[in-house]
């Protein structure tokens, strides 16, 4: 059996990888880190993830941090799943441009909206603007099912979970095309089993 444990603590980043976790029919082991409690800042957390934050993921002594890395290395790790397309195909460019395109640009456009940062100089900033980031997500997400066209995938996780969490806090519209993007992934099984996941974590840390 492959070695692999998941850090995770609910209501953080660590959702997303919950979420690819059951994707793959749940290959990790959970171990939940209470936050609330500082426990992301002990020693034994710190060495595993010097930034002391969640997700992180630890794959037979190998770390992987950072949510979208976890998910890209997760749906490498299980090719059979069919999450990713393979090393060489072309669709794979366009899998990690969108994979890495919900933490570089969609996540720091939401936190200066919602921290009400204006930024007069959008050159200035790696995403160019909440115009810019919008605009790219209205053409990408228009006429299509999953990022990739009919077929879900590993990037989905990544950019639904991050355009859910924005629309969940008011800093993009829930409008089309992002209400249908999300309803269709919010349904997923893997997202039910994930949530219901999450209840009973928090229940498990309320206890401690």
């Amino acid at each position: 059996m492959t070695e692999l444990i998941l850090y995770h603590c609910p209501q953080t980043r660590a959702g997303t990888t919950l979420w690819m976790n059951e994707e793959l029919s749940a290959p990790c082991e959970v171990k939940l880190i209470n936050v609330l409690a500082g426990e992301q800042k002990t020693p034994e957390f710190l060495a595993v993830n010097p930034m002391g934050k969640v997700p992180a993921l630890v794959d037979e002594g190998h770390v992987v941090t950072e949510a979208a890395a976890i998910c890209a290395h997760l749906a490498d790790r299980f090719p059979d799943a069919g999450l990713a397309p393979l090393p060489g195909d072309p669709a794979r460019g366009t899998y990690l441009r969108w994979m890495f395109f919900a933490p570089s640009c969609i996540e720091p456009m939401m936190l200066d909206k919602l921290g009400n940062t204006p930024r007069t100089n959008s050159s200035s900033v790696g995403y160019g603007g909440e115009d810019a980031v919008l605009g790219a997500l209205k053409g990408l997400l228009t006429d299509r099912d999953y990022v990739l066209g009919d077929q879900f995938s590993a990037v989905d996780v990544v950019l639904g979970s991050t355009l859910n969490f924005a629309t969940m806090f008011g800093a993009i519209e829930k409008v089309e095309p992002f209400a249908s993007y999300l309803d269709r992934l919010m349904s997923r099984p893997a997202v039910q089993k994930a949530n219901e996941k999450n209840e009973a974590f928090l229940a498990q840390l309320a206890r401690e």
